[in-house]
């Protein structure tokens, strides 16, 4: 009699079945929120990257803007230098601006570099740390869109260990200042 206490189908409780369905979604879960977590740190530790990207982009913006607006060069030279104007074709390595101002030019100068403080914490002391921007290459692309509208279209490349990233910015300008 005492045996048949224990084959009770009344009685309460988990199968290891159960258990063993309940730790593999358990395991999933975390598995998702590990990913998750992964997927965070690198676009933290990556974000620095996406800012020079998006500045330098908006530099070069600002470059073909103000070669209009200050009339260094005519209209008709505010194109690649392909279609007759001054701006280099094909990606560029990322340079100062030269003795015109304008980036992705002819004379531009060095290969750019950031600086970062160094020990002490704090800019432009001995101790900075220079890192050249070597990993990054800068386009500008004019396309003609009738008379007086144009097309321009910066694309920066850049990598970040062994993933190739690109940025993209296109805006549009008009012989009128």
């Amino acid at each position: 009699m005492a045996a048949n206490k224990f084959l009770n189908k009344n009685c309460a409780g988990f199968t290891l079945l159960e258990a063993l369905i309940a730790l593999v979604i358990l395991t999933g879960g975390l598995l998702a929120l590990a990913s998750a977590f992964s997927e965070g740190m690198i676009v933290v530790t990556t974000a620095h990257y996406h800012q020079i990207a998006k500045e330098k982009a908006t530099e070069a913006i600002e470059s073909v803007f103000t070669s209009r607006d200050t009339r260094i060069i005519v209209w008709n030279a505010v194109r690649n230098v392909s279609k007759g104007g001054v701006f280099l074709d094909d990606p560029q390595p990322i340079r100062d601006p030269g003795p015109d101002g304008m980036v992705n030019t002819a004379d531009d100068g060095s290969e750019e570099a950031e600086r970062l403080p160094g020990a002490d914490n704090q800019l432009g002391t001995p101790d900075d740390i220079v890192v050249p921007l070597n990993t990054f290459t800068r386009e500008i692309e004019i396309t003609d869109l009738g008379g007086n509208l144009r097309q321009i279209r910066i694309i920066i490349d850049y990598r970040i260990g062994h993933l190739n990233r690109q940025y993209e910015l296109v805006t549009y300008i008009s012989s009128f200042a």
